[in-house]
């Protein structure tokens, strides 16, 4: 049984901060593999790239980081159930439970002050226990779970402030993104206006 670290979100686009935070939980935690899981449409109906482009942008920022590093269509999979409305995370961690593995669940501290929101969050904490991992600018919050943070901290890095940076044609992206990400970005004229 593979102990597997769920890392979900948008990843639109990816950045180094993510990269990060899956370098910090391969080598610290005790976990067999990391697997980033584009969501596969935003549980707020935000605009997302197109979802072969989020995946094809993970799959280059996870090869930087090693075979343990994956990248998992689950969401694509869990969306193409019958009768799909929208996916839980639950529904991830129980996706990874069939398929025989031992989830764990990779979350900024940022996200607990949130957890009573979540479906199902006592089911999520008991099934896949939390990886926190600290973010600046967002102090610690409890969220009902006994995980503390990790000791480190990673950079606050935003999406939203990368995808503004790219649709200004901003060289500050440069800094933010993974090269091989940035390149795909240019290639596939993502985010700009």
């Amino acid at each position: 049984m593979a102990r597997v670290a769920l890392f979900g979100g948008s990843f639109n686009p990816p950045h180094v901060a993510h990269q990060l935070v899956a370098l910090y939980v391969l080598e610290i935690q005790p976990v067999d593999e990391l697997w980033f899981v584009p969501t596969y449409a935003h549980p707020f109906g935000k605009a997302l790239a197109d979802y072969e482009h989020r995946i094809a942008m993970c799959e280059l920022a996870a090869a930087a980081l090693g075979p343990r590093a994956q990248v998992s269509r689950a969401e694509a999979e869990l969306a193409a159930r019958p009768g799909f409305v929208t996916s839980h995370t639950l529904d991830l961690v129980d996706h990874a439970i069939a398929a025989g593995h031992a989830p764990r669940l990779v979350i900024g501290a940022d996200i607990l002050r949130d957890a009573a929101k979540w479906h199902r969050w006592d089911d999520v904490v008991a099934r896949a226990p939390p990886i926190v991992v600290g973010r600046a600018g967002h102090p610690p919050s409890e969220g009902g779970i006994s995980a503390a943070p990790a000791p480190v901290t990673m950079p606050e890095i935003s999406a939203t402030h990368v995808r503004d940076l790219l649709a200004r044609g901003d060289s500050g992206a440069a800094g933010l993104v993974p090269r091989d990400v940035l390149r795909y970005i240019a290639q596939h004229h993502l985010y700009q206006p």
